[in-house]
Order: C-alpha cells, then sequence, then structure tokens
C-alpha cells in the first residue's frame, strides 16, 4: 500500500496530520507494507527567502486582525499540537520561502528511497515548529539536511543549483489535478483522498478499507478431504 502527501514545512496543520497518520499506521495490522511518500506543496510561492517578519504579523496582516487575534489563532493550534505530542514555537516562526526545503526533500528520495525522505521530512518540521529556525537559509538547511542523513556534497550541490524545481511544481499541478486547494493532503493507493489533518480514526478506517480491497480475501465454496501440517484426512465413509 502505498500512501502520498502533500504537504508543506510550514503548515502547522500538516505536521499534526503527520502524526495523526502515524497513530493509526502505530495500530495497522500490516505497517512494514506500507510507503509513504511526500510530495511538494507551497502555501506561499511568493513569500521571501530572507524572511523579514514572523508569522504572526503576516497573519494579522493577511487577515486583517490584530497582533494580539492573530497569536490567538496560533495559541489555538498549538493546543492542538500539544495533544499530539508536538512542541510548537509559532510565535518565534518567520514568514519564509520553502522551494529550497522542497528540493531537498526531493533529493532525499532520490538518495535514499521513501525512508529517508521521511526523516528529512520530520527533520525539517521540527526544526521550524519546535525551534524556530528559519528552513529558507541555506545553512541550515544543510545542516538539518546532513543530520537526517544525506549525502553533504549532494546537498550543497542542490542549494546552489535549482535542481528539482520542475518536480517541486510538478507536484504542486498534481495536487492541483487531484482538486487539492489546502495541505495536508492524502491519497490512498491512488484511489482514496483525505484532505486535511483528520483525526487518526480516520485513517484507520481509509487504511482499512483501501486494504481489504487490494488484498480481498478468498471465498472458499466447497471443501473435501485435504492434507495439512498434521497429517491428511481419512476419506470419509
Amino acid at each position: 500500500m502505498r500512501i502520498d502527501i502533500w504537504s508543506d514545512v510550514v503548515c502547522p496543520w500538516c505536521y499534526i496530520g503527520k502524526r495523526r497518520l502515524e497513530t493509526a499506521l502505530a495500530d495497522f495490522e500490516h505497517p512494514d507494507e506500507v510507503e509513504v511518500v511526500w510530495h511538494s506543496f507551497q502555501l506561499d510561492p511568493g513569500a521571501p527567502t530572507e524572511p523579514t517578519e514572523s508569522t504572526s504579523v503576516m497573519l494579522a496582516r493577511k487577515y486583517g486582525q490584530s497582533p494580539e487575534g492573530a497569536q490567538q489563532m496560533q495559541d489555538q493550534v498549538e493546543a492542538v499540537a500539544a495533544e499530539e505530542g508536538l512542541v510548537y514555537r509559532l510565535a518565534e516562526t518567520m514568514h519564509l520561502n520553502t522551494v529550497d526545503s522542497h528540493r531537498l526533500i526531493h533529493l532525499a528520495l532520490e538518495q535514499g528511497g521513501s525512508v529517508l525522505q521521511g526523516r528529512m521530512k520530520e527533520a525539517l518540521l521540527e526544526a521550524y515548529f519546535t525551534h524556530a529556525r528559519n528552513v529558507a537559509d541555506h545553512a541550515v538547511l544543510r545542516e538539518v539536511a546532513v543530520g537526517a542523513g544525506l549525502d553533504a556534497d549532494r546537498v550543497d550541490q542542490v542549494l546552489a543549483s535549482t535542481e528539482f524545481t520542475d518536480e517541486v511544481w510538478a507536484d504542486m499541478s498534481q495536487a492541483q489535478a487531484y482538486g487539492a486547494t489546502g495541505v495536508p493532503f492524502f491519497v490512498i493507493d491512488q484511489k482514496y483522498g483525505v484532505s486535511g489533518a483528520q483525526p487518526s480514526a480516520v485513517f484507520t478506517d481509509v487504511l482499512a478499507r483501501a486494504w481489504s480491497e487490494s488484498h480481498p480475501a478468498i471465498q472458499v465454496l466447497a471443501t473435501g478431504e485435504e492434507c495439512g501440517p498434521d497429517g491428511c484426512a481419512l476419506p470419509q465413509q
């Protein structure tokens, strides 16, 4: 079973959704047969690569709220994150561009498959939300990427170029084709879409349904004499 996820590394609900999916997978009967692949989605492609304002200021301006009102919104999200075991520092996060972080997530997939990509995604989310780091800064990105297990030389090559930019935009185009207007957005086995950071129970139900449809049980219509581990049955008289 494959789960494709579109998300942004500065989306607070994406980290919460990731944890809720992981909770569902922890109780799933076949976790080793599930592959999770991450896809790029930029909430604000026009955000600056050199941030100059906090997300609180940006949200207040965007929604016409006072700084206090924007902070109240963030406090509410932090409370939800805490329920999933996550520590957010939203008051300290900056409004920034994420294209380079997404390019490194694609590099991680190329270098180490979905396992390494998952580690890179987690590391970036933790860097931004838990440590309020500037994940648009190349020095920070390099440190996070190498710490997650990516090759340092390849990280430098990617950051010094535009490599994987096409893949980032292709991901965003695919999300649009699916009808996704926001993230997180989950696609299970190319059959079921789940929009938003749904409760773990929702993911549990979808996982069970997708698995049962891809692994249908065989209906036994007749039985007779057969051999098994304990020997062979005698013919019935």
